[in-house]
């Protein structure tokens, strides 16, 4: 049986991130940069190179190629009306009840219980697809992963911190597996070390 390896990367880091507030449909706040951070040969030839629709994943998946292939299931959870508001403007009990019901959406719009089946769906369509695959997305949906290959309960959701440019690595070979990989630290001139 030939494995499959998914590399999730999360997007790089965008002007909302930075004010703390909900992501739009923003681009990223990378200032030119995009040329020196540029990853495509920090993995080897013959993946398959994915994106969420969004800005923001469209931007940093140029920094690992140009043959990036839209996936809907890698879109961000839709936050309805929240899109683009200050968090700590938002209405205490509506935040807390969504922070704690994960089948609740008093945004208008994806509950995370939406965002993880989902992602789950997804993540079944490539057990049948060997090779690597490697998807620029959001945070929402690297929880949503990690959850579905570690089996871990829905509570632990948002107690999972993604990091702009980190990488996650899964491999499957008749079951998920979650694998961590040692790199090279620190980065050579301020440049990002990608996993090979």
């Amino acid at each position: 049986m030939h494995a499959t390896r998914l590399t999730l990367i999360c997007h790089a880091l965008t002007p909302l991130q930075k004010r703390g507030r909900f992501p739009d449909d923003e681009s990223l706040a990378l200032n030119g940069q995009g040329a020196t951070l540029s990853l495509a040969g920090g993995f080897k030839k013959g993946r398959r190179l994915l994106c969420g629709p969004e800005a923001r994943t469209r931007e940093t998946a140029r920094l690992f190629g140009t043959d990036a292939v839209i996936e809907p299931a890698l879109r961000d959870g839709d936050f309805g009306q929240w899109k683009g508001q200050d968090i700590g403007q938002l209405d205490s009990d509506a935040l807390t009840t969504w922070l704690t019901d994960s089948a609740s959406a008093p945004h208008g719009g994806e509950s995370v219980d939406q965002i993880c089946t989902r992602v789950a769906l997804w993540m079944e369509s490539l057990e049948s697809q060997p090779g690597h695959v490697l998807a620029v997305t959001h945070p929402f949906v690297i929880r949503a992963a990690m959850l579905y290959v570690m089996r871990y309960p829905i509570a632990l959701f948002h107690r999972i911190d993604v990091e702009p440019l980190s990488a996650t690595e899964l491999r499957f070979n008749g079951v998920w597996r979650l694998r961590l990989e040692t790199h090279a630290w620190p980065p050579e001139h301020g440049k990002i070390a990608a996993p090979q």
